[in-house]
């Protein structure tokens, strides 16, 4: 098997599905953002596997266990079935802000923890997110940085964009808009 591998990082919380107010803490809480779900299907079919990388900053904080994100990410895992999809691994951020980690967003920890696991350099990852952290984190690590208008930016479709944002930092409005530039574009040659 020649050629690179074709990765997509995405976070979680807010691309994927739905944020809630306080923290995403269990299978009650899971609700795919729309089209999302069939988004992560098409880049699939289109040959992209397809991981998690997430602050889980509740674990830390005792606002729920491993055995409850777990169980969050079970339902997550079935209803990506159910349209074709799935996610090849869930690699995550279980530390407190002020615990002074290197794999909480934005420092890039978890995208070297994904290089290593799966034997895929950082340049090739391409990362989307809908913070800023995800963003500057993906930046931090070498990665093709995307911001996707959803959950925490949804609200720069109307205020614009953040000053800080790295200049080559892809914005998409939602995530199939972002698979249909990665089909189109990002398996071609790298940038």
């Amino acid at each position: 098997m020649g050629g690179q591998t074709k990765l997509v990082v995405l976070d979680r919380d807010g691309t994927l599905c739905r944020e809630v107010d306080g923290y995403v803490s269990g299978p009650e809480d899971w609700e795919p953002m729309p089209g999302a779900l069939e988004a992560v299907a098409r880049l699939n079919q289109g040959g992209w596997r397809v991981v998690i990388a997430s602050n889980q900053s509740g674990i830390g904080r005792g606002l729920f266990d491993v055995a409850s994100f777990n169980a969050f990410n079970a339902r997550m895992h079935k209803a990506l079935a159910e349209v074709g999809g799935r996610i090849d691994a869930v690699f995550f951020c279980p530390h407190a802000p002020e615990d002074g980690c290197d794999c909480r967003k934005p420092a890039p920890g978890l995208f070297r923890q994904i290089a290593l696991h799966l034997g895929v350099p950082l340049e090739q990852m391409v990362a989307a997110g809908d913070s800023l952290r995800d963003v500057q984190a993906a930046v931090a690590a070498g990665c093709r940085p995307h911001l996707i208008l959803t959950g925490q930016s949804a609200r720069c479709r109307d205020e614009g964009l953040p000053q800080e944002l790295p200049s080559e930092t892809q914005v998409h409005q939602d995530l199939s808009a972002f698979a249909d530039w990665v089909l189109a574009h990002a398996g071609k040659t790298p940038t």
